[in-house]
């Protein structure tokens, strides 16, 4: 998709980060940016035979305009040369974000932000969006570490492939490493000697193991030919998958995660590990969902 890159803003000091973070996005992409600033009026509160709340009518537009502002100026000295424009909305932070996400090549979304005059960027919104999003989502959080690489989780589903071409694209644009991780444990995978045996009595590690490194390779197909310049690292690490993943965040610079992989219930639209990551990673996290309808 070739269109802008979506940034929500409300004035906080998280959501000032997510523009920096925006910017730079449009800038490396060559595509425009949008600065969307949602209001939300809560219907209970409407008082009788008034017309529809707006920001003008109810007298923030100045308050509105210093916002946006700020997060305009903010992005040009990130991304000088990049087509900037201000869109105030009137709607629900995830409704409006949802709807943007539509026609962007990305969103990108604070981890958390304020409640102010009816702008709601919560903890909420950012996993909201992640789950339903039609575009990629970066939510900004945490300190990355500005020379680290890509932490790219590889799980092997087909539906994570979409994952592993943001991660690489993403390293080629920022001309960083790419360290693709796959955890694995053997409480959830077993190789069984025969249709008899009980899952807790036989497997074997070490063709678990071999699986396993299979699986690793298989994920990243061609795509270090298609990216030569992406020094790409692959490790294979026997742990829990949320925590090896939390635990390698502080050292990277962003946690490309696909929203749902193997063992994902129909219907769920984040997964465990996807929420776990978004949660508690000590870097940005991006989130690349893949609409199985089409």
């Amino acid at each position: 998709m070739s269109g802008p890159v979506v940034v929500g803003v409300d004035g906080s000091e998280q959501s000032l980060d997510a523009v920096r973070v925006a910017a730079r996005e449009a800038g490396l992409r060559g595509v425009g940016l949008r600065l969307v600033h949602a209001f939300g009026w809560p219907s209970s509160h409407v008082p009788p035979r008034m017309a529809p709340w707006s920001p003008a009518s109810a007298g923030v537009r100045d308050l509105v305009d210093d916002v946006l502002g700020e997060a305009e100026r903010l992005a040009r000295t990130v991304a000088p040369g990049a087509e900037i424009a201000r869109e105030v909305v009137l709607g629900e932070p995830v409704t409006v974000l949802e709807l943007e996400s539509r026609t962007a090549c990305l969103a990108v979304v604070g981890s958390r932000g304020l409640s102010r005059f009816g702008s709601l960027l919560l903890g909420s919104t950012a996993s909201h969006l992640a789950a339903h999003s039609r575009c990629p989502v970066l939510v900004v959080g945490g300190l990355p570490d500005p020379a680290g690489p890509v932490l790219l989780a590889v799980d092997g589903s087909p539906r994570s492939a979409a994952a592993v071409e943001f991660a690489f694209t993403h390293a080629s644009l920022h001309g960083t490493g790419l360290l693709a991780l796959h955890a694995w444990n053997t409480r959830t995978e077993r190789v069984y000697e025969s249709p008899g045996d009980p899952p807790f009595v036989t497997y074997d590690e070490g063709r678990l193991r071999d699986e396993e490194e299979r699986v690793l390779a298989e994920a990243l197909g061609g795509l270090g030919e298609r990216f030569p310049d992406v020094e790409v690292v692959s490790r294979l690490v026997r742990g829990r998958i949320r925590h090896t993943l939390i635990e390698a965040s502080a050292e990277a610079g962003l946690v490309v995660v696909g929203a749902r992989g193997h063992g994902g219930f129909g219907g769920l639209l984040l997964g465990s590990v996807s929420q776990a990551v978004l949660h508690h990673a000590r870097c940005p996290v991006a989130v690349v969902r893949v609409d199985e309808e089409e």
